[in-house]
């Protein structure tokens, strides 16, 4: 592939993103897509065989990255409290730099998940459990997290919490996602309660 091949893949991958985002996958066509890049639907076809071609290369490309981030972690010599911040940091600059990849997941990945191809996001999921249990169990065993915890609910709280936020930030806002961090690991690991 040239590289101007290259770069328009590149800007017809963002477009596409950015529509299945805002829109939905299911409700997002191929002439959606090719309006917004200002080409007939038919030179989308030069660069892709389908939508679900272009939906695939992007929550697998987004997602190689995270893990890999993830596994830097894990794979790590910090202590468990820092393996959580950096965890929970990667996180937030995910949402910040890859917002319509997180929207994408969050909301079609049960519906792609219907379909062979994309088989492999159960198995992110499974995967992100894991980091998540393996953060909190060596938390756990460190002494840095107490004992008391249900980490299935622990687990079940940050999931929850960090991935949702994709609906509400904006990067460029008035919090960056340093400041969202800084503020959602405060809560986690000490607490709303004064004194």
């Amino acid at each position: 592939m040239t590289t101007d091949t290259t770069s328009r893949r590149g800007e017809l991958l963002r477009i596409a993103a950015r529509l299945f985002a805002e829109k939905g996958f299911k409700n997002t066509t191929v002439r959606d897509i090719a309006d917004a890049a200002g080409i007939l639907s038919g030179s989308l076809y030069h660069h892709f065989d389908s939508k679900e071609s272009m939906v695939d290369e992007i929550l697998s490309s987004f997602q190689d990255e995270l893990f890999g981030r993830y596994d830097e972690v894990l794979s790590s010599d910090a202590d468990a409290r820092a393996k959580i911040d950096a965890a929970v940091r990667i996180s937030f600059e995910t949402i910040d730099s890859h917002g319509h990849e997180v929207a994408i997941f969050q909301n079609d990945a049960d519906y792609l998940g219907g379909f062979d191809r994309f088989g492999y996001l159960a198995e992110r999921n499974v995967q992100s459990r894991q980091v998540w249990m393996t953060l909190l169990t060596e938390g756990i065993e460190s002494g840095a997290l107490r004992r008391d915890l249900d980490i299935e609910l622990v687990y079940r709280f940050i999931r929850d919490t960090v991935w949702v936020a994709v609906r509400w930030y904006r990067p460029g806002g008035e919090l960056s996602h340093h400041d969202v961090a800084d503020q959602y690991l405060t809560i986690l690991l000490d607490g709303i309660a004064a004194g």
